[in-house]
């Protein structure tokens, strides 16, 4: 029901743009996250967003160079990377939710949803 798209290989500092479509599902009512995952490393959240789009969280060493953003008419939520770096590699995954509680947003626990991946890599 989740579908991500958008990944490929970019220079270090270059840009990309994620997208996450929705079929099934009424978008305006879902909590949007995204999340990536190295080879052997632990799933990881990056942004996500309120279902009004009015509130966003960043992990910390992506904020200020990425930005999460959503078009409800098109259930669609967007995932901007720019100045990325060679450690933004990963395998980028959407997730929704209906339980959207700002103290959890970051949870992967919290996300009934998810769509497949979509390869990022960052060369140096």
């Amino acid at each position: 029901q989740l579908q991500a798209s958008g990944g490929g290989l970019v220079q270090d500092g270059g840009s990309l743009s994620l997208a996450c479509a929705s079929s099934g599902l009424t978008f305006r009512n879902y909590c949007v996250g995204w999340f990536r995952q190295a080879p052997g490393k632990e799933r990881e959240f990056v942004a996500a967003i309120k279902s009004s789009g009015t509130a966003t969280r960043y992990l910390d060493s992506v904020a200020g160079r990425f930005t999460i953003s959503r078009d409800n008419t098109k259930n669609t939520v967007y995932l901007q990377m720019n100045n990325l770096k060679p450690e933004d590699t990963a395998v980028y995954l959407c997730a929704a939710t209906a339980s959207c509680i700002s103290s959890t947003m970051k949870r992967t626990t919290a996300y009934h949803y998810w769509g497949q991946g979509t390869l990022v890599t960052v060369s140096s």
